[in-house]
């Protein structure tokens, strides 16, 4: 095995400059290659980041190769991993991983027979907030963790994608688009789900663009935009999650979590740094006066203000595991469970009732400060 393992990248959109421009933070890997279906968006980003643009077939054989990025819009993420695995190279896909329980089953069955990995985005949860967040949770802070409530409301997506179609299609909506990173949060702090319960609705069954190039372009709404579900988890928390592309502005905090002795007030897990509190009973505590991480560090320039931003992460994680041989962070088996939360909460959007979970996952190692540096070029 290669000290820097070569990565792919399989798609060219808009996702893939952030892992593009980012990659040189870590160590472990080097993005070389790229391809897309279409061979200009493919060399275009090759030029811009000194890449090699390939075809789909040759990105797939290519020798320098051990793990492909599969950036491909959500509804293409099960046949795409699946070509990916069958062609011997591990695959790192982004969110959601697969649309089906079923399809993330078949994926993992092709990785066991072939010895090769699968891993998934989001890897915010590996932010210094969430990892703070969870060292508090671990050392007993605020005792065992018995509520919580998350909120991801917005307007929806019209109002600045290019080309927002894909998100109110089959595959789209709030709950797959922005849920894996609530989710999955939930899951590295609290544990597994045991069972969820949704009301879903849809109510604008048209939009209109407002964005470039495409003002005033029409969509029409195949899927839920609006979801409350409650989430039971194994340890015996409950969970209130809102998720809405129909709400103009709220008051509620990204996420809140409840504990026996307290509370832990958190950032929005779609990014990977913010301001994290807690009390003792009532009373605010100072909660990071030892706790320098990595990944809390601002790096980027964003409209509202510097953020920090260390998306592939999670990639750079699942190199260095295939390195060392120790199981990755943004796992399979994490990735599965969360598509199940999810589908499961769209289900129960339809038919009106609780829907047990039948995956089960670990929560995933935490990421401290020492092992978070070692992840950095």
């Amino acid at each position: 095995m290669p000290e820097r393992l070569g990565v792919g990248i399989m798609g060219c959109g808009n996702i893939s400059a952030a892992y593009m421009r980012l990659s040189p933070l870590f160590s472990g890997f080097e993005i070389r290659a790229c391809a897309d279906l279409s061979e200009e968006a493919a060399r275009s980003r090759a030029q811009e980041f000194g890449l090699r643009a390939q075809t789909v077939e040759g990105l797939l054989a290519a020798d320098d190769i051990n793990i492909i990025v599969n950036l491909t819009i959500p509804a293409a993420h099960f046949d795409v991993s699946k070509q990916i695995l069958l062609a011997g190279k591990n695959v790192y896909s982004e969110k959601p991983f697969v649309l089906s329980v079923a399809e993330g089953r078949e994926l993992a069955e092709i990785a066991q027979m072939n010895g090769l990995r699968v891993g998934s985005a989001p890897d915010t949860f590996l932010g210094g907030s969430h990892q703070l967040a969870r060292h508090l949770i671990d050392t007993g802070a605020v005792g065992k963790i018995t509520g919580g409530t998350c909120h991801v409301m917005s307007h929806g997506m019209e109002d600045w994608h290019p080309n927002p179609d894909f998100f109110f299609k089959p595959g789209g909506g709030p709950i797959l688009d922005l849920g894996p990173y609530y989710i999955s949060n939930l899951v590295q702090l609290i544990g597994p789900v045991k069972r969820v319960a949704a009301i879903s609705s849809t109510p604008d069954p048209e939009r209109t663009i407002t964005s470039q190039p495409r003002a005033g372009e029409k969509i029409t709404v195949e899927t839920p935009t609006t979801f409350h579900a409650l989430l039971e988890f194994r340890n015996g928390a409950a969970v209130t999650l809102g998720a809405s592309w129909d709400v103009w502005r709220h008051g509620h905090a990204p996420m809140e979590l409840y504990g026996e002795d307290g509370s832990i007030f958190l950032p929005d897990p779609n990014f990977f740094a913010g301001d994290v509190s807690i009390t003792r009973g009532g009373d605010f505590v100072d909660h990071a006066a030892d706790w320098e991480h990595p990944f809390s560090v601002n790096n980027e320039e964003h409209p509202g203000g510097d953020v920090a931003n260390y998306r592939a992460a999670g990639l750079a994680d699942m190199a260095q595991a295939l390195s060392e041989g120790r199981q990755h962070r943004c796992s399979l088996e994490l990735a599965l469970h969360v598509v199940e939360v999810m589908t499961a909460i769209l289900q129960s959007g339809d038919e009106g009732r609780f829907i047990d979970m039948e995956t089960q996952c670990e929560r995933p190692e935490a990421l401290p400060p020492a092992d978070a540096t070692a992840l950095l070029a």
